[in-house]
């Protein structure tokens, strides 16, 4: 991506222009990821914007050759998986409506049974190994490729497809045994 060369360039430069534009490119797909990750949408705010402030304090000691995409998504999830591993230590929290994505139905009976769908599938993430987790999070909400996923998580691409296909087989065993 000849683009992001070129904002990596102007970034190390200290030019704030080319930090917005970083921004304002990868923020949508950064805080997609923290949410689904964390289950939480306002941790997930926090977690990406921890992320940026870090990037941009960064500029004096700034020295990526590969793709700034996966850098900042490989940092998101770093930054998720610290969270994780807190909250474990932690009392889990219970779920509440407000970390529900919104529903973009008029109906309501639609975005009530949206609602309720989300519940049971946010619910049934949460109840699979972190590993599994963040493998389907990463090809299904990010929407990356298992060599990708692998890169990000430094395994091998096997693992990545192992990973996935397990926690989908649990998490169709989740959501089947509460449909019973």
């Amino acid at each position: 991506m000849l683009e992001d060369e070129l904002l990596k360039l102007r970034f190390k430069r200290g030019d704030t222009d080319a930090l917005a534009a970083i921004y304002d490119k990868y923020a949508d797909y950064l805080l997609t990821l923290a949410a689904a990750l964390l289950n939480d949408s306002t941790l997930a705010e926090d977690v990406f914007h921890d992320v940026f402030i870090s990037f941009a304090r960064s500029v004096t000691r700034f020295r990526l050759r590969g793709s700034l995409k996966a850098y900042l998504a490989k940092s998101v999830i770093n930054r998720s998986r610290d969270h994780i591993r807190k909250r474990q230590r932690n009392t889990p929290a219970p779920l509440d409506e407000s970390q529900l994505p919104p529903s973009s139905t008029t109906a309501p009976d639609s975005g009530m049974i949206f609602a309720e769908q989300s519940a049971r599938a946010i619910d049934a993430l949460s109840q699979i190994p972190d590993e599994q987790r963040e493998v389907v999070v990463l090809k299904v909400t990010a929407g990356l490729k298992f060599r990708q996923i692998a890169a990000l998580q430094e395994i091998t691409v096997a693992t990545a497809q192992a990973r996935y296909r397990y926690g989908i087989d649990k998490l169709r065993s989740i959501l089947n045994s509460e449909a019973e």
